[in-house]
């Protein structure tokens, strides 16, 4: 019997600490302002992280977001005034808060595009990459590659995707800067490089 009130009395103070603990582990998934970090595809109201080629059309980096709330794998947003959710479907080790500051930045991505040379602008607009690029250029250009097998963003290849079966890899330096594009097929790579 005594045993049994002494876990009775220690049951609020661990239900106490497991609840303050869940709330400070848990990074804040915050509405806010700002502007899409890079180019993504659309099929009308929904833009996944993998980005395929397929989707209707092209939302391009420094288009302005507001977000207006989360759901299961989604940031519910607003680009230029239309509704869109982006959803979080390869990317989930990547915590929801971190993946909407990941996709929506404070400063628009154009401004620092416009110091880059013209043939990394146009690339990029273009939604292709260019030997030399940095990752950031990389990022402006194809968005981020997926979090289940990009896990670090330091990584020397970078992997990507054009469709489902289509698979191209993005090669840095030492330096951080492109080096190569590889992809099996010769037209997909012709596709998602800069000339």
């Amino acid at each position: 019997m005594k045993m049994l009130r002494e876990r009775a009395a220690v049951r609020p103070w661990a239900l106490a600490g497991a609840l303050l603990l869940a709330c400070t582990a848990a990074p804040a998934q915050s509405n806010f302002n700002g502007w899409l970090c890079c180019n993504m595809r659309t099929d009308g109201g929904w833009i996944s992280d993998i980005n395929y080629e397929s989707a209707q059309r092209v939302l391009p980096a420094g288009t302005p977001v507001e977000i207006t709330g989360y759901g299961r794998y989604r940031v519910h947003t607003l680009m230029n005034g239309e509704k869109q959710d982006l959803g979080n479907d390869y990317s989930r080790e990547v915590d929801m808060g971190a993946f909407a500051h990941r996709y929506v930045v404070p400063t628009n991505p154009q401004r620092r595009l416009r110091s880059a040379p013209p043939a990394v602008q146009q690339a990029v607009r273009a939604s292709r990459v260019r030997l030399g690029m940095t990752r950031e250029q990389v990022i402006m250009s194809q968005g981020y590659p997926i979090a289940s097998e990009t896990p670090s963003l330091d990584s020397r290849v970078w992997k990507y995707w054009r469709s489902r079966g289509e698979e191209f890899h993005v090669v840095f330096n030492r330096r951080g800067v492109v080096e190569a594009v590889r992809a099996d097929d010769p037209n997909l790579r012709a596709r998602v490089t800069a000339r």
